[in-house]
Formats: C-alpha cells, sequence, structure tokens
C-alpha cells in the first residue's frame, strides 16, 4: 500500500502535466505528499487540470505554471516556480511533454514535422533535464524520469522522427545517470506502450491500428495512465536509491513481440508503393 507521506516536504515539476500520462503521474505524487507543479502550454487547460483533481485529506498540493519546454527561458522559468511553490530546491523532476507531427515514410517525411517533433520531444527532455537537475543537484540529490516510448527501442514502421527521438532521450538518461550520480541524482527514462490518453484516441477507439497493438501484446488491453504514474511514483520515491540509467518499458509485454503497423490507417495516403519508400523523381 501506498504511504501518504512517503514524498511529503518534496517538491516536484511535471512537464506536460494538463492531461494524460503527466497529470496522472502529478496526482499520484501529491497524494504521496510532495508538492508538485505542472507545467505546459496553455493556462487554461492547466487550471481545468487542476480544478479536477481531488487530493483529498493528501498532505501533497498541486500548482499550475505555463510554460513551453521547447523555450529555454521557459522551462528555467518553470523549475523556479516550482523551487518557489516547494519552499526550496526540487527533489524530483518528470519530463513527459511530448508528442509528434511527424509521420509516414521515411522517403517523405516532411523536414519542418521532423524537426518540430525532435525539438518537442528530445530537446524539450534536454531543457528539462539541464534546469531541473540543477535544481536537484542544489538540494543535494533527487531523481529525474523522462517519459520515453517503446518506439525508442521496438521499431514503429512509418512513425517518422518520433521513434528515433524517443531514442535519443533514452541514451541522454543513460549519459546523464553517469554524470549526475556523483551528486546523488537518479536519471530513468520509462517507456510507456499504447496508453489510453486523449493523444492516441484515434488509435483506442478501434480499428486495425489498435488490433495490431493487441495481437502483439500478451497482456492484452490498452494501458492507463496510471499505469505509468504507478511506475514514476517508485522511481522519485525513497524506494529506489540505487536505480539510475535504467530505461524501463510499461508495456503490457509488447516488448516482447514487435511495434504496431500504421499500415491501415496510413496507405490511403501514401499507397502501397509510398510505404514501401516508392516517391516520384524529383
Amino acid at each position: 500500500m501506498s504511504d501518504p507521506h512517503a514524498l511529503e516536504g518534496a517538491g516536484a515539476l511535471v512537464t506536460g502535466g494538463g492531461s494524460g500520462i503527466g497529470l496522472a503521474v502529478a496526482a499520484r505524487l501529491a497524494a504521496d505528499g510532495a508538492t508538485v507543479t505542472i507545467c505546459g502550454r496553455s493556462q487554461e487547460r492547466l487550471d481545468a487540470a487542476l480544478a479536477a483533481t481531488h487530493l483529498g485529506d493528501s498532505p501533497g498540493s498541486l500548482h499550475a505554471w505555463s510554460a513551453d519546454v521547447t523555450d529555454e527561458a521557459s522551462v528555467a522559468g518553470a523549475v523556479k516556480a516550482a523551487e518557489a511553490n516547494a519552499g526550496g530546491p526540487l527533489a524530483a523532476v518528470v519530463a513527459n511533454a511530448g508528442g509528434s507531427t511527424s509521420i509516414g515514410p521515411v522517403t517523405q517525411l516532411g523536414l519542418d514535422e521532423w524537426t518540430a517533433t525532435t525539438t518537442l520531444n528530445l530537446t524539450g527532455t534536454m531543457l528539462a533535464l539541464k534546469h531541473g537537475a540543477a535544481s536537484l543537484v542544489r538540494g543535494g540529490g533527487g531523481a529525474f524520469v523522462a517519459i520515453s516510448s517503446t518506439a525508442g527501442s521496438l521499431v514503429h514502421p512509418w512513425f517518422g522522427a518520433y521513434g528515433p527521438a524517443k531514442a535519443g532521450i533514452n541514451q541522454l538518461c543513460r549519459q546523464a545517470a553517469d554524470e549526475l550520480g556523483p551528486s546523488q541524482v537518479r536519471v530513468n527514462a520509462v517507456c510507456p506502450g499504447l496508453i489510453r490518453t486523449d493523444l492516441v484516441e484515434f488509435i483506442t477507439a478501434g480499428g486495425p491500428v489498435l488490433d495490431s497493438y493487441r495481437e502483439n501484446t500478451p497482456i492484452d488491453r490498452v494501458g492507463e495512465p496510471e499505469d505509468i504514474a504507478a511506475l514514476v511514483r517508485f522511481l522519485v520515491g525513497p524506494e529506489s536509491t540505487w536505480l539510475t540509467g535504467q530505461v524501463i518499458s510499461v508495456d503490457g509485454g509488447q516488448g516482447l513481440r514487435r511495434g504496431p503497423s500504421l499500415a491501415g490507417a496510413i496507405e490511403p495516403l501514401f499507397g502501397e508503393d509510398g510505404l514501401r519508400g516508392v516517391v516520384a523523381e524529383p
């Protein structure tokens, strides 16, 4: 059973905390006593998330700060705001903000979409690590957790920049774990499989892509944000003080088989030949 006071007095920042996995993580940390600041680009969405989250008698609390993780000054400001809410340096930082606008065969990927996706996922995580880890070091140690994806290690055809960006996050966390260990800062990555969030509702609603996920997942269900929040809570808590540099999948066992196929959803856009890389000569 979770200890409602295990994180009491700990300050935390969760990027992309306005919905889905980020909000579930923030609520779980606050339920165990942490003072959690969530950040995202929409203040309206953040405020709605706070209003909809009920912590009951928990000693923890939730706060909101508008920030864009692709803007360094904005990320630095979010860390300062989280420190102010907590009354000192942070004990936990969770880099959850991510997403993708890049999809399709490698021979037809748009550069703008590629850049936007890698910037949001990889650069956004790096900025949260750069400024968040500095706060953890000032406080004498703590935990940084990046929300990556099974797409970072398991091939997901036609996912564009998303998988490579998540692979970069995994390696960034390994590198940072080695660098920051002497300062008692632990760095780990969590790789969700298919999780029921607004971003992938077009998949979880049903169809060939969902079928592809399910036929390759031994525990045959869609994951929930709380499945990810449970592991993140462990990784930032006192139970995992000798665990760092790990990339841990929470995917119902999908990593034992193969990634999903988007073919049924995107073949109408690119054609059968397009999916195998055929393009007209320039």
